[in-house]
C-alpha cells in the first residue's frame, strides 16, 4: 500500500506545507519515470522522483513511507538524495551572481560605498 505524494514530500520535508506539495504537483515539477504526476497519485518504497525546486533538479529515491512529518534528523531514513553535486554547485552559483544587496530605499551608493565593496570583492 502506497502514500500520497504529496503527502510524502510534506512528511520528508521538501515542502512547507501539503499544498506547496500539491499546488508543484499540479504545476508539473513533479516526475516519476518522466512522467508529470498528480497530488494523489501512491507512491511505493524504491521509487525515483525527480522534482524541480528553487532552480534546482532534485532527484531522490523512497526508502521509506511516512503521512506524519517528521524531525529533520529523521529525513535521511525515508528518502536517498540522488542529486548530483553539479546541481548545487550551479545553484550556488546562481545564488552568488554578483548582485550586491542595498536595502530598500537607500538609492544608489555613494562613491565612498563604492570604494568599499569593490575594495570587499578584491578581498
Amino acid at each position: 500500500m502506497g502514500v500520497r505524494i504529496d503527502k510524502w514530500l510534506w512528511s520528508v520535508r521538501i515542502y512547507k506545507t501539503r499544498s506547496l506539495a500539491t499546488q508543484a504537483c499540479k504545476s508539473g515539477h513533479i516526475t516519476i519515470k518522466g512522467n508529470t504526476v498528480k497530488a494523489s497519485r501512491d507512491i511505493n518504497e524504491g521509487d525515483i522522483i525527480e522534482l524541480r525546486k528553487d532552480h534546482l533538479n532534485i532527484k531522490l529515491r523512497v526508502k521509506a513511507l511516512s503521512e506524519k512529518r517528521m524531525g529533520a534528523k529523521l529525513v535521511e531514513g525515508f528518502m536517498e538524495d540522488l542529486t548530483p553535486q553539479e546541481e548545487y554547485d550551479r545553484l550556488k552559483i546562481i545564488n552568488s551572481g554578483g548582485f550586491e544587496q542595498r536595502g530598500r530605499g537607500l538609492g544608489r551608493p555613494t562613491k565612498r560605498d563604492r570604494r568599499d565593496i569593490s575594495n570587499f570583492k578584491e578581498h
